[in-house]
């Protein structure tokens, strides 16, 4: 841990900051995960008076899902970190006074803000001479709409810091039943003989979200599902299912697999792009028993006519040696019946020869990993049922693994405080690296091209429903189907 490195937080007056960053902050702090010198700065534009600020800070974190108490004690040893820091990012004089302020060399900076700027506050850092051999920067999500935006913002990045030095955030990965998928994997012996093409009939990864686009209709519609979920989340998830075993748990040598995994996808073009995707747009219907408008009537909708897709569905395909032929079905979408998401590993059936069975009904060997909500492991396999009935009836059963009731003694962390206890450590095994962006884009842009040579539009789907019609066909016609959520 860097024991002298203070967290910048610009942006620190914006709704990540209060809503994520300070709440896993504290956190961390109340578990005495931070250096007693480290100092938090919520830098921002001074829209709050010093007494404001934490008192924000302080309703935000009381209000956290992840936050079970905030104590005066820890709450006063807390607000001691923080320095509420007025001040223009992009302007070099406001650095030097925060570095004056501070009397220290070592940053980690986050920034907490609209990538539009990442250039002009990293060119002032530059000028300002605040960036030290030890010092990290921390972005958010989204980098770009495709490959070339990305390599723009990318090389702003490079002007004034080190690969090394730069963390590309996804939250998701910071997420524990993600960060254990590669215990799952590779410390239990029993999958990794049946972890190829030849036990596992496909793959099935969703990220279904209730809520709308309501809110952030505008950065939505220039992005939609596909650029917003498919091309970080979705295929972080891919990776992590799909990768070789990594020669050491270092994080170079866990991107270095991920990375084969990305340049082994199949491309999807204008030639197949029809036969392997699908889009979709939500119309108004209804999600928990309320009713909820329409994409295009979100309060917030700039535009009355938009062929921006809310929900999309892929096949894809790894081609190497361990899966080819095995089908990887990918699938988000917004205005879902449920939010939730899951991978399911689904085995290929057994071929019974002393049970007079269909064999097609015996096909629930699965291994169902939920990563929200209601985190943990199941693993569902055919048991006789008990009886004196003749002939053998079989029912399946599920093991259930739920990492709240297992692990009741320990705190689940959020997703933030991982990865920001990471950045202090140095350890960039749950970020990003250039290459890994890069082959992602350059994936998903086949696609997108597609979409536009093809003149593929997005088909209505209801508010509160699994998604269009297309999407049940899409996996349909390889003679499989979608998982449901139960």
């Amino acid at each position: 841990m860097l024991n002298n490195c203070n967290i910048v937080i610009v942006g620190g007056e914006g709704d990540l900051a209060f809503r994520k960053l300070y709440p896993a902050l504290f956190s961390l702090h109340k578990e005495k995960l931070l250096a007693d010198c480290t100092k938090v700065v919520g830098f921002g534009r001074g829209n709050y008076s010093e007494q404001e600020f934490l008192v924000a800070m302080k309703q935000w974190t009381e209000d956290s899902e992840y936050v079970k108490e905030v104590d005066d004690a820890a709450w006063s040893s807390f607000a001691e970190r923080i320095i509420h820091f007025s001040g223009d990012a992009t302007n070099p004089d406001d650095l030097l006074r925060l570095k004056s302020d501070l009397d220290a060399d070592d940053f980690i900076f986050y920034l907490s803000t609209p990538p539009s700027i990442f250039a002009p506050i990293c060119e002032a850092m530059g000028k300002a001479g605040v960036v030290s051999d030890n010092s990290r920067l921390v972005v958010e999500k989204p980098l770009g709409t495709s490959l070339e935006s990305f390599n723009e913002i990318n090389d702003t990045l490079f002007k004034t810091f080190e690969e090394h030095q730069i963390y590309r955030i996804d939250h998701y990965l910071g997420k524990e039943t993600v960060q254990n998928l590669l215990a799952l994997r590779f410390a239990n012996i029993f999958f990794d003989p049946l972890w190829n093409r030849n036990y596992i009939d496909h793959v099935q990864i969703t990220v279904a979200e209730s809520v709308g686009a309501g809110g952030r209709w505008n950065y939505y519609d220039e992005s939609g599902a596909l650029r917003d979920m498919v091309q970080n989340h979705i295929l972080q998830l891919v990776c992590l299912v799909a990768m070789e075993f990594p020669a050491r748990n270092k994080a170079d040598d866990i991107r270095d697999e991920k990375l084969k995994v990305i340049r082994s996808l199949k491309t999807i073009d204008a030639s197949n792009v029809q036969a392997n995707t699908v889009r979709g747009q939500y119309v108004e219907g209804s999600v928990n028993h309320e009713l909820v408008p329409s994409y295009l009537g979100e309060g917030d909708a700039k535009e009355k006519q938009s062929n921006t897709e809310t929900f999309t569905a892929v096949k894809a395909e790894i081609e190497n040696n361990r899966w080819q032929g095995v089908p990887f079905y990918l699938r988000t979408g917004k205005r879902m019946a449920e939010r939730y998401s899951e991978i399911v590993i689904q085995f290929k059936p057994v071929i019974f020869k002393f049970i007079d069975v269909d064999p097609n009904a015996i096909n629930n060997n699965q291994l169902v990993i939920r990563l929200q909500p209601n985190e943990g492991i199941e693993m569902n396999m055919m048991n006789k049922v008990p009886g004196l009935s003749e002939g053998m009836s079989l029912q399946n059963v599920g093991l259930n693994l739920s990492f709240e009731e297992a692990f009741e003694e320990h705190r689940s962390p959020s997703a933030y405080e991982r990865l920001i206890l990471d950045v202090t450590r140095g350890d960039q095994t749950l970020f990003m690296r250039s290459d890994e962006l890069r082959g992602a884009w350059r994936w998903v842009d086949g696609i997108i091209d597609g979409w536009q040579k093809t003149g593929q539009s997005a088909h209505s789907y209801k508010a509160g429903s699994s998604g269009p019609d297309d999407a049940l066909g899409l996996i349909l016609k390889d003679g499989r189907k979608w998982q449901i959520f139960e």
